[in-house]
């Protein structure tokens, strides 16, 4: 593999780990504020993506599609912590894991029912095509590397969000002892509220970034809903800092074992079968860098024991 195929390939890791840590983001502050799993997470990113396809088709602005998708995914997150979650905090996991799936379903069946079977097409818009020319003559697509900007730029503002703020301080007291900080005055339940609706606003975004790649398609959300849950088990729930950093080594191994381990298997056995066992293994890579983190840090990376 030559020097330039192999950048090209970590470029696509880091676009491909920016796109889930949007998403473990807004998972990982849900399960540590409010010890909530919430199954439903991929639904509001499918609720992104469907918001910015349809938005941006009916006006022709690619930004306008961005704003709709942040808007309608923290509405319905919003709205499903009021109306189902709320109920949800005191019960254990199992109920939590039961009425998230059936909001799942809910979401899937409404999203087909208002917009079809059919796959939906975000385009790129115009300012973001084409590819742009990096050192050492690589030409990569000017719209990923603006999925990677915005990816690091919503980190950067977690990041001051959680540590530089009174809602930070706030969230991150509540993930330590919620009954002290409502005992303290704080308003729990809308701050319940607002980390949900932020979390999904990131799901949603992801939706929206990710519907410019790929189709926009009823449950788009669960495949990736899984790989979050890899990211946050990585990193360590509750964990902004550890989401970013096993967000990045799951999109690295995914897109680097994807391209690697077939040319590495060709060496052992013929091309044909090096492409489907290079591809067998690639697919299980991750959820053996998961393992080897859990061996040795049950907690996570960042997690606390």
């Amino acid at each position: 593999m030559s020097g330039v195929l192999l950048l090209e390939q970590l470029l696509n890791g880091v676009q491909f780990g920016v796109m889930l840590f949007l998403m473990a983001a807004g998972l990982t502050l849900v399960f540590g504020v409010m010890g909530l799993i919430n199954l439903a997470h991929g639904s509001l990113y499918m609720v992104g993506a469907f918001a910015a396809a349809a938005v941006s088709a009916a006006t022709g602005s690619f930004l306008l599609g961005l704003g709709a998708a942040l808007a309608a995914a923290a509405a319905a997150g919003a709205l499903i912590e009021v109306a189902v979650i709320r109920r949800l905090y005191a019960r254990d996991h199992l109920d939590q894991v039961l009425a998230t799936f059936a909001l799942i379903l809910i979401f899937s069946e409404g999203t087909r029912w208002l917009f079809g079977s059919f796959p939906l097409f975000l385009d790129v818009p115009g300012w973001l095509a084409g590819p742009v020319a990096l050192p050492l003559g690589i030409d990569y697509p000017k719209y990923r590397l603006a999925v990677i900007a915005v990816g690091l730029a919503v980190a950067a503002g977690l990041f001051w969000l959680i540590a530089g703020t009174r809602l930070g301080v706030q969230i991150r007291a509540g993930e330590a002892d919620r009954e002290m900080i409502a005992a303290l005055g704080v308003d729990i339940t809308r701050l319940y509220t607002l980390v949900f609706a932020l979390g999904a606003a990131l799901a949603g975004l992801a939706g929206a970034l990710v519907g410019a790649i790929q189709s926009v398609q009823v449950g788009m959300g669960e495949p990736v809903l899984i790989l979050a849950f890899v990211v946050i088990v990585i990193g360590g729930i509750g964990s902004i800092r550890g989401a970013f950093v096993g967000a990045l080594l799951v999109g690295l191994t995914d897109t680097l074992g994807r391209v690697l381990l077939p040319l590495a298997m060709v060496h052992v056995v013929g091309p044909q079968a090096a492409a489907t066992a290079g591809s067998a293994v690639a697919s299980m890579a991750i959820y053996i860098l998961m393992a080897l983190v859990l061996v040795f840090r049950p907690a996570g990376l960042f997690g606390k024991v």
